[in-house]
């Protein structure tokens, strides 16, 4: 059930093994190391015979599909496209108009498929299917008008962000979770896998958000295609093509869209073009923003938050016949910013290959090949005002790190009847893998810092098979995901059995993932469904082998730890889906989404203190539990719409540590409502957003002082929070839309939950609640957007 293959040596060449420990106490052993973990497949808990179980239904899905070529019944594939929707049966739910808070985007990653879901429209997505599942749409960030994608994701139940007011990037948290892949954060089907130790999240992903066409987020286990090595989820962002940019019927065309925002923001463009002619599509965008430092909502400003961002892409689509395809893209973002103390660059290029063949008249094949190359390099320049080297630049000046990543998923979709069982079965395999570089262009003995380098894949065969029949739903999903890290460093301490010295890693291992769903729709508006899952997330480069010590300091050290296990984690949801026409009008639509999830998680990785003084990341003893609810509806009558989202959060999860991380813990409840009408046939709309967020816990380690140090927070809770957002539309034409946005309309004093501190050059605090800190919360923001086609 459970394969590993481990060798950690020093230099002197003698190999060690590491050995099973006993498991006489269920958290702790008596030499203080936590327990081997009890992965995914291997809790002891009957995974043999649920594991064959799965095994079993897979083969007979499989072996079934040979005699199924004769019958006719299909089940067409849960299809979430950026063009205009399917054509929908006179019984499917009315789309929501465009301008409404909830709606859908595309995704590699498969969401489970039903018999019911059979030409759902997009924005009807989230309501159908019996999973974690939410999305955001292009429309729906225009809406809300600065295009943030950390907004738009903490609109979403189950969803937040870790925000930075310097760093540019990305890093999605799910559940709780975030950082060093426990969420799979996805841009056009491709892993964002670039790692970074620090006073940050451990993980970004670089995007301009001028170019997202629509994001979809899966909580929970993924037995599909971008599931790999996931613990908590996965979120893919979209980005614009050729359907995205011209309107219907066109086959040249393009759009352009400028906004002006008060408070320092400047003006953001994009610029993008498309042709479509004899099956072939081109498209191509580019874009550009520059923000200046920003005022928070006392009139302070919050010092080093500019941007200089130049992006852009490219997509090539090919429909060679009715049954086959490929597809072409480039993403290409480079940004100046400052981070972590020091002046960076960041030049992120993702390309991506698919292919796809669907042969008209057989349902046994919907066969798919995506290849991808990821490129991520960050660049240090000097800090704010160095006083280390001759002349001074900074202790870190030179730093780099390169993460170069590709891989390959291949998959394919059967449809055919068992008897009178409707089944859908998806299969096939993924992979993965990064070469990290980090070093020291000026300063090679300072090598990359904490920030190690080595080598790291993740790969995994997947099947979910669907089986359907009268009001019920079967849904049996099965990976066995592998890993792989190789590398190399120094130890500062000794760590049993190893000495101080160099030493070399090269681990692999491997492991189950179940999932079980079952649902049904004993009415047309009501579907309950309720969830079994196991992940595991393997450890990092970043958390395996880091290594070090503190810019400015002497004597505060980094420990690798080449012995780290893997994360697991085995849990259930309980939910339910509501879709219901004509609730108060005849006309009107109401969808409801709402579940309970718990999570038991063993091997959490997280900072200690290791032999001798230093830190290091290591396995927290024993199980931690995380468990919530999560709520999302919408309504809609037309002359009307309303949105919100709720989250419960409760975990005893352990805190990760400022300065070696960050705090992971996400308020405890969070509220977003929407409010909006459309006036003047149609063409004017307004509204409001109110987002409700409660203190937060920055975690007992982070607020109780350290050795010679003070800790980075006053007290353990982070204030709470309500912020109130105005926004406006009016649509001229099919051609041409301006809306007008107040983001903070009240000018609210406030620091964002889960986001980063810094201490500017001029010794200024910001973003803790110690006396005297400043806020980093934007100040009231005026934004004016033009949007043109043409």
């Amino acid at each position: 059930m459970f394969a590993r293959s481990e060798s950690v040596r020093p230099c002197a060449e003698f190999e060690f093994r590491a050995p099973e420990p006993e498991r006489d106490d269920p958290r702790k052993h008596s030499d203080g190391k936590p327990e081997r973990p009890r992965t995914p497949g291997a809790s002891g808990k009957g995974p043999i015979a649920r594991t064959l179980l799965l095994l079993g239904v897979s083969a007979i899905a499989a072996a079934a599909a040979s005699e199924a070529l004769a019958q006719d019944a299909q089940l067409p594939p849960l299809t979430v496209e950026g063009t205009k929707p399917a054509a929908k049966k006179k019984a499917a739910a009315k789309k929501a108009p465009t301008a409404a808070p909830a709606a859908v985007a595309p995704a590699p990653m498969a969401a489970p498929t039903t018999a019911a879901a059979k030409a759902v429209a997009p924005s009807e997505v989230p309501y159908t299917v019996p999973a974690g599942v939410s999305v955001v749409t292009g429309e729906e960030l225009a809406t809300y008008g600065n295009g943030s994608l950390d907004d738009a994701l903490r609109a979403q139940p189950g969803t937040f962000t870790r925000m930075s007011p310097q760093n540019a990037g990305l890093a999605v948290n799910i559940r709780g979770f975030e950082g060093s892949g426990r969420v799979n954060t996805n841009i056009d089907g491709v892993r964002q896998n670039f790692r970074f130790t620090g006073h940050e999240a451990q993980g970004f992903a670089y995007i301009d958000p001028s170019l997202i066409a629509g994001i979809e987020i899966e909580r929970g286990a993924v037995s599909t295609a971008g599931g790999a090595g996931a613990l908590a989820g996965a979120a893919n962002l979209r980005t614009l093509d050729v359907q995205d940019i011209l309107l219907p019927g066109q086959t040249v065309g393009g759009l352009t869209s400028t906004t002006w925002g008060t408070n320092s923001q400047r003006f953001t463009g994009l610029a993008a073009a498309a042709a479509q002619s004899a099956g072939v599509g081109i498209a191509g965008a580019v874009g550009r923003r520059n923000p200046a430092d920003y005022e928070n909502g006392n009139g302070v400003t919050v010092p080093l938050t500019f941007q200089d961002l130049y992006s852009g892409l490219f997509k090539a689509n090919f429909q060679i016949n009715e049954e086959n395809s490929l597809r072409f893209g480039g993403v290409f973002y480079n940004n100046d910013f400052f981070a972590n103390s020091y002046y960076q660059q960041v030049i992120s290029n993702t390309f991506t290959a698919k292919y796809a063949y669907k042969p008209i008249d057989n349902d046994l094949i919907d066969f798919r090949l995506n290849g991808y190359r990821n490129e991520v390099t960050m660049k240090y320049g000097t800090d704010a005002s160095p006083t280390v080297g001759t002349p001074p630049q900074g202790s870190s000046w030179g730093r780099v790190m390169d993460d170069d990543g590709w891989g390959f998923d291949v998959s394919n979709v059967s449809r055919f009847r068992l008897g009178g069982v409707l089944v859908r079965s998806e299969y096939g395999y993924e992979y993965f893998r990064d070469d990290v570089d980090a070093y020291n262009r000026y300063q090679p003995a300072a090598l990359g810092g904490v920030n190690p380098s080595g080598t790291s894949s993740i790969g995994g065969a997947f099947s979910e098979t669907t089986f359907s029949q009268g009001i019920f739903d079967f849904i049996a999903g099965l990976r066995y995901d592998t890993y792989t890290l190789n590398g190399s460093g120094t130890l500062v301490t000794p760590l049993p059995p190893l000495p101080v010295g160099p030493y070399t890693v090269d681990r692999s291992e491997g492991g189950f993932s179940p999932k079980l769903t079952l649902s049904a729709k004993p009415y047309t508006w009501f579907q309950p469904y309720v969830t079994y899952s196991q992940t595991f997330r393997a450890p990092t480069i970043s958390e395996t082998l880091a290594g070090g010590s503190h810019p400015g300091a002497t004597t505060f050290a980094f420990q690798a730890n080449p012995f780290l296990e893997s994360e697991s984690q085995e849990g259930w949801e309980f939910g339910f889906n509501t879709a219901y026409d004509g609730a108060i009008v005849r006309d009107d639509i109401f969808r409801l989404k709402a579940d309970y999830f718990t999570m038991g998680i063993e091997n959490y990785i997280t900072a200690c203190p290791a032999p001798g003084g230093a830190v290091y990341f290591c396995n927290a003893a024993g199980e931690s539990t995380v468990q919530g609810v999560e709520l999302q509806s919408m309504y809609d009558a037309g002359y009307v719409f309303a949105g919100a989202s709720y989250t419960y959060t409760h975990t005893d999860l352990p805190s990760q540590t400022a300065g070696f991380g960050a705090p992971n813990y996400v308020p405890e409840h969070t509220a977003i409502g929407s409010l909006g009408v459309r006036l003047l046939a149609r063409k004017l709309t307004l509204g409001g957003r109110v987002s409700y967020f409660s203190e937060t816990d920055v975690g007992a380690v982070n607020s109780t002082p350290g050795p010679g140090q003070p800790p980075p927070y006053a007290s353990r809770f982070m204030p709470g929070y309500t912020v109130v957002d105005f926004f406006s539309n009016y649509t001229f034409s099919e051609n041409l839309d301006v809306g007008l946005n107040v983001n903070n309309l009240f000018d609210e004093d406030y620091t964002p939950a889960l986001s980063t501190t810094f201490t500017s050059p001029s010794g200024q605090c910001f973003g803790s609640n110690s006396p005297g800190c400043n806020t980093t919360g934007i100040g009231r923001t005026v934004y004016l957007t033009a949007k043109a086609r043409f």
